[in-house]
């Protein structure tokens, strides 16, 4: 019997303890050929579902040792420089509503290198007590509401959804809701976009998850983010394409 064939019959526990014995790169080495092996073994496209399921469970953990590497902030915010498209947008006394702060370092920017007035609002109240411990300033509140249902009164002049839309249902709807009460002159939106790689249509075909998130309603193409849009009564003014993602700017119609 082969080496492969001998750790395919090994228990967890001992497998485990074995692959933590050797080199790195044998390591790398015989994961990588473990893989191949079994995707030589099965038809083509049952070899993609098992390849772009190994995928989708690394991904996260990717995110998770970026956060690490990157000493409690994920990487993409300094290599993808997104802040820049919000911050650079602002005016100083702005009066911002940051919906979906997450815990505020988005905020906390748009505060301190806009000096923008920002109330960051989120759903979640363990991300608003940590985004409140982390990233005080004076023009910078933090809310718990909901986007869809208790944001605070406006008028604010701009209102942030940062990789927000994607995760609700009835975008439209709640895009118009957010006029209405906090009647903003516009809004800055960053969302995920379907069209960012080949392997996204060929996943959603084989019937694997291809969204960057499972929380994720939906993931845009650019002719799917227009027609919610205008279905908001809302007119993008601008709209880039930047790191697989959407970044417009809307104003009411």
């Amino acid at each position: 019997m082969t080496l492969m064939g001998r750790l395919r019959t090994l228990p967890g526990r001992l497998l485990v303890g074995l692959l933590n014995r050797l080199a790195r790169g044998r390591l790398e080495s015989l994961i990588i050929g473990l893989a191949g092996r079994r995707a030589a073994d099965i038809p083509a496209d049952e070899a993609l579902r098992f390849l772009f399921r190994l995928d989708a469970a690394l991904y996260p953990l990717m995110g998770r040792y970026a956060v690490a590497h990157g000493g409690g902030t994920h990487t993409k915010h300094r290599h993808t420089r997104y802040h820049d498209f919000f911050v650079d947008r602002l005016e100083p006394d702005e009066r911002v509503l940051d919906v979906g702060c997450g815990t505020g370092l988005l905020s906390f920017d748009m505060a301190a290198r806009a000096g923008a007035r920002v109330v960051g609002l989120d759903i979640d109240a363990e991300k608003i007590v940590e985004a409140g411990a982390r990233h005080a300033h004076p023009n910078l509140k933090f809310r718990i509401g909901d986007a869809a249902g208790a944001t605070p009164e406006g008028p604010f002049d701009t209102v942030v959804l940062s990789n927000v839309l994607e995760h609700l249902r009835d975008r439209p709807a709640l895009l118009k809701g957010l006029c209405e009460k906090s009647r903003p002159a516009r809004f800055l939106i960053r969302v995920p976009l379907f069209e960012r790689d080949w392997r996204v249509p060929l996943k959603q075909e084989l019937g694997v998850e291809w969204r960057l998130d499972p929380t994720h309603e939906t993931e845009y193409t650019l002719d799917s983010f227009d027609r919610e849009i205008a279905q908001a009564d809302l007119v993008i003014t601008h709209r880039e394409v930047r790191w697989g993602e959407i970044w417009a700017e809307v104003r009411p119609a």
